[in-house]
């Protein structure tokens, strides 16, 4: 059996070693592992949950990469039209990692009411489109369907319909500038509200009405085969960059590849922040946590110098008493990971169940609740840098068993 794993173990089952002057203190040490676990797990699941469900709802309105003209056109209105005829519609066979192909066109228009009007982006969507995306912000009626003949149904957004004072069901009229001539007397469209969906993302939600895109194409005097331009969904977001220099390789050179990321870049620029904010939580709790342990561990070798002592006499070198109080921080650090695990995990489990925290200002964070997200391989990394990182700060207080002297330390009391 190892000597050193022995000794370090019946020092810690060891009645004395409860009573001892220095059991509040492991107390407080272990205590301050638990807390700086439980901190750096809830800072790690909301800062990454809250940046993963960022990305998802300005993919769920863009796609991840977007193929169109190339031309000067930087708003949001398709003005150009892009053949369906590409190789890459309806499936991207060439390039893997990418799940999903829709085409899109999108027109610019005013709603207006007997009470008031509001500007508004028409994307115009066909029987290729995603829902599946949209499914989770639906809070009225239901999806609007295009699969058939061509139909007035509307889906908008609970915060268009609520300054419009419409709600589903409802019918009104939208009117269109026509890009060939704008003087002439513009579109005008009856549609009817199928449901009504809320994102949070006030920036979207207060201009896209999503309408079928045959009214988009009849508007510009498009064929049935151009669109607008197509979004591109991939399996992995961290893969956004790569992929979009491939598909901007596999596609015609009249075409041109934009990612999210390059759209809405002051959107991706704040939530990259984030990592910087838990790594600065993390290094600040490893800190204290590691201190905290400093602390026990000289109490537990002052308190433990005439047993330093008489193994010394015996003939024990000092790396080998050393590891006896490396093998006894291990376990009590172990106890804390422990318990910060426990009430760590089971806080982020509760929140991602039940939503019960909320953020008081949704607007500023795109989402009415904390989102929170954590893996396996994330937990495994919190816990094993926290006990590595804190053993390499003891080492350096352990040192102190080099300087005890048989003789000074058999008198000590």
């Amino acid at each position: 059996m190892n000597f050193e794993y022995f000794l370090a173990k019946r020092l810690i089952k060891g009645a004395a070693h409860k009573i001892s002057i220095s059991a509040p203190i492991i107390k407080i040490a272990i205590a301050a592992i638990a807390l700086g676990l439980i901190m750096m797990l809830i800072a790690v699941s909301t800062g990454v949950g809250l940046k993963y469900k960022i990305r998802e709802k300005v993919a769920a309105f863009n796609g991840h990469i977007q193929i169109s003209n190339f031309d000067n056109n930087a708003s949001d209105v398709s003005i150009v039209p892009v053949s369906l005829n590409q190789d890459f519609y309806p499936k991207f066979t060439t390039i893997n990692g990418i799940s999903h192909v829709q085409a899109v066109a999108s027109k610019g228009g005013i709603i207006r009411t007997e009470e008031t009007f509001e500007g508004i982006l028409a994307k115009g969507v066909g029987k290729d489109y995603n829902w599946s995306v949209f499914e989770e912000y639906i809070v009225d009626g239901e999806l609007p369907d295009f699969s058939g003949e061509l139909n007035e149904q509307v889906l908008m957004s609970r915060l268009m319909a609520n300054r419009l004072n419409l709600k589903t069901g409802d019918n009104f009229y939208a009117f269109f500038l026509k890009d060939d001539d704008v003087s002439k007397l513009p579109n005008q469209r009856r549609f009817t509200i199928s449901g009504l969906y809320d994102s949070g993302f006030e920036e979207f939600d207060g201009v896209y009405l999503f309408t079928d895109i045959r009214h988009i194409q009849r508007m510009n005097k498009w064929g049935k085969d151009e669109v607008g331009n197509f979004e591109i969904f991939l399996n992995s977001f961290d893969d956004i960059d790569e992929k979009s220099k491939e598909i901007y390789g596999k596609t015609l050179s009249t075409l041109d590849t934009q990612t999210i990321v390059d759209k809405y870049y002051k959107i991706f620029e704040w939530i990259n922040l984030f990592d910087f904010n838990i790594l600065l939580i993390i290094g600040i709790v490893i800190i204290v946590s590691g201190f905290n342990m400093i602390t026990a561990l000289l109490v537990l070798i002052l308190e433990r110098t005439q047993m330093i002592g008489v193994l010394k006499a015996l003939g024990s070198a000092n790396w080998s008493i050393r590891k006896v109080f490396l093998y006894n921080a291990t376990y009590l650090i172990g106890i804390g990971l422990f318990w910060g695990n426990l009430i760590g995990l089971g806080a982020i489990f509760i929140q991602q169940k039940f939503r019960i925290l909320k953020f008081p200002n949704p607007q500023e964070y795109y989402i009415d609740y904390i989102p929170v997200y954590i893996d396996f391989s994330t937990v495994l990394l919190l816990n094993l840098g926290v006990l590595f990182l804190c053993l390499l700060m003891l080492l350096v207080p352990s040192f102190i068993i080099t300087k005890i002297t048989p003789v000074k330390a058999i008198q000590f009391e």
